[in-house]
């Protein structure tokens, strides 16, 4: 059936509403950052900046250790991202080929895991941290991250697993290979976009962490950039709103080029995927 112009207007209406919706906090911080002091207190706000200045980028780098807090969130995010994928890979690929009720148990217990709240975790895992001598180190932190996003990631890479059609691995048995080796030639390459995916979603996660790194990191030359974003709010609750918006537009930017560089493999794979037969 046609779509009704009336109705494939709302749609588009709707879609423009949602589109806004989510690109309204990302362009205010674009636009925030860009303003002098002077604008910034004015009482009828614009758009887009009358004078645009530097001076905010200038003051956030000279204020605060961006740069290494950054390097800090990258490592911390690139190690969680791959170690999570390379452990919740084989896993998940077991848990969808072999459904036992000891799978379907582990699966049910990855759902429920995604509920618990920080809070109810982070006392217990401060003292094991700190029986482990990892406290206030990145490799701890690294390490919370792996095991905060390990659930997910698993229960993403299961459904990908279940994509990739079972007949394809039992012709290259038939061909001689063995079970590594069809995992690795044959169902590897097309869990490509799922891994892709997985990776994203982990690194995000891990780059945008606060929780933990605020309780587990004491030095400052050890906390993330979203830790470091938090001194720019002084003591009695004022925000330095010029160096605040710069720094933490700054922040947004890892995620985003990472998401573009992998958009189109994961779109890819995702279309390829919806029509196997």
């Amino acid at each position: 059936m046609r779509t009704r112009p009336a109705a494939r207007a709302g749609q588009y209406t709707a879609l423009l509403a949602y589109l806004i919706f989510l690109a309204f906090p990302f362009l205010w911080l674009l636009s925030t950052a860009f303003k002098p002091p002077r604008e910034l207190g004015s009482l009828h706000p614009t758009w887009v900046p009358r004078h645009l200045t530097l001076a905010n980028f200038r003051q956030a780098f000279d204020e605060q250790p961006l740069l290494h807090a950054a390097l800090n969130s990258l490592l911390a995010a690139l190690g969680a991202a791959v170690i999570a994928v390379l452990i919740a890979t084989p896993m998940a690929y077991v848990m969808a080929r072999h459904r036992t009720r000891l799978a379907r148990a582990a699966s049910g217990w990855v759902v429920v895991s995604q509920a618990f709240p920080f809070v109810l975790i982070i006392i217990p895992l401060f003292l094991v941290l700190k029986r482990l001598r990892l406290i206030d180190s990145l490799a701890g932190l690294t390490l919370v991250y792996v095991v905060w996003s390990l659930p997910f990631a698993l229960w993403m890479l299961v459904g990908y697993v279940r994509a990739v059609p079972v007949e394809l691995e039992e012709a290259a048995a038939v061909d001689g290979a063995g079970r590594l080796r069809t995992l690795v030639s044959v169902t590897a390459p097309l869990l490509a976009p799922g891994i892709a995916a997985t990776a994203l979603f982990a690194f995000v996660t891990a780059w945008n962490e606060f929780f933990f790194a605020l309780v587990l990191l004491k030095s400052l030359g050890n906390q993330t950039l979203p830790v470091v974003l938090t001194h720019f709010i002084g003591a009695e609750g004022v925000a330095d709103l010029g160096p605040l918006a710069a720094a933490a537009f700054l922040a947004t930017l890892p995620s985003l080029v990472v998401f573009a560089l992998l958009q189109r493999r994961i779109t890819g794979g995702l279309i390829a995927g919806a029509v196997k037969s």
